[in-house]
């Protein structure tokens, strides 16, 4: 899926890969005029697709008419984790939603436990919900656990629950919101070519455990590869849920390992620099010896790094409130025997230079386009 990469790029970026390995296995070889072209180009490309990202967020171009709102439902949310503050986003969201729509909705939350997550659907089910909205964990994974609801036909809808938005197939979920992951990836890891004007030397961390991880992973990993002058060094493993427990220690290993050749640090997920920061300050980097850049979700430590200086300069952020207002008409719409939307809300890169705008503010990217009215307007509510 090439999204809002031009086409141009990508044939950069097929251009450029065969090229990486010798440009980073030996200092010596000359390198050919083509490839310094196909190198500027490349930059050049990247410059623009970033710019584009960092604008402000653009009039909503979302849905505009569907069912009024279908009263008196009880929703069951299973979060996977409520230390994540991209799910509390989400949730905080649906919740907002929620009173606005006029339905009732109960949480569980897994904690990140893998032996939970079936136990929690087990309960949400027994809590006998009018529908249901999974926040964070697969949707393959949980398929044991989502069969019952829809034997039940209980509608489902879900946000990050897959590697791509829209229906997902071979499950009962109706709709993963979620912007694009993977140009949510090639945005981040762009934007790390851009800021070290072509010589990003990165780190990726990621949790295999997910899919949607590890393809937005993987999609760095591709673009940093493109890169000539650039180096992927390692890519780590670390489960999100035990980021706080891991990352320390992991971050200071690498440190041991890489010293000042790592001057990149990219993930999937803010959180991993929540806990890598700290491991900097303590070992007496100075901020711009470090850059973080993040694949979502556009948390509030996030937001205070950025402002701060200190070590993180982007993350391309969710609209994690809007995407919980997506998620509740969605559903509204399943309950009223409609289709989904199927809707993408575009990728935007929050850095220091526009964190500002559209409720930065208030350490959040919650897009000044009027959603709310409007979906106030399609549910015929006040």
């Amino acid at each position: 899926m090439k999204g809002l990469l031009p086409a141009c790029v990508w044939a950069c970026i097929c251009a450029c890969l065969p090229s990486v390995g010798a440009a980073q296995g030996s200092s010596t070889a000359p390198v050919p005029a083509a490839s310094v072209a196909a190198a500027g180009h490349f930059l050049a490309e990247a410059k623009q697709i970033v710019n584009a990202a960092e604008q402000p967020a653009a009039p909503w171009n979302g849905p505009r008419k569907g069912p009024r709102a279908q009263p008196g439902k009880h929703i069951a949310i299973v979060a996977e984790d409520l230390r994540n503050g991209g799910i509390v986003g989400v949730v905080d969201g649906v919740l907002e939603a929620a009173k606005v729509i006029g339905w009732s909705v109960k949480i569980f939350d897994d904690g990140g436990a893998p032996n939970l997550q079936l136990k929690m659907l087990a309960a949400a089910l027994a809590s006998r919900p009018d529908g249901l909205i999974i926040v964070g964990s697969d949707a393959h994974a949980l398929l044991p656990g989502l069969e019952p609801f829809a034997e039940a036909r209980i509608p489902i809808v879900g946000w990050h629950v897959a590697s791509r938005a829209g229906p997902v197939p071979g499950t009962p979920v109706a709709m993963n919101v979620s912007t694009d992951p993977l140009e949510v990836a090639r945005v981040t890891a762009l934007a790390a070519i851009v800021q070290s004007d072509g010589h990003a030397r990165a780190i990726i961390f990621t949790d295999s455990k997910y899919h949607i991880a590890q393809d937005k992973a993987d999609a760095m990993a591709a673009v940093v590869r493109a890169c000539s002058g650039c180096t992927l060094l390692e890519m780590c493993n670390v489960p999100i849920s035990r980021s706080e427990e891991r990352m320390p220690g992991t971050t200071r290993a690498l440190l041991a390992r890489y010293g000042s050749r790592w001057t990149y640090a990219l993930a999937i997920n803010d959180i991993y620099f929540d806990y890598a920061a700290p491991v900097l300050t303590q070992a007496g980097w100075p901020n711009t010896a470090m850059t973080m850049l993040s694949a979502g979700d556009g948390s509030e430590s996030a937001f205070l790094r950025i402002r701060s200086g200190t070590f993180q300069t982007g993350t391309v952020a969710e609209p994690l409130n809007l995407h919980g207002w997506q998620l509740v008409d969605e559903l509204n719409r399943l309950f009223a025997g409609e289709s989904v939307t199927g809707y993408v809300f575009p990728v935007h890169l929050v850095t220091a230079e526009n964190i500002g705008a559209d409720g930065g503010d208030r350490l959040l990217y919650d897009p000044a386009n009027g959603y709310r009215d409007i979906y106030r307007r399609i549910w015929q509510r006040p």
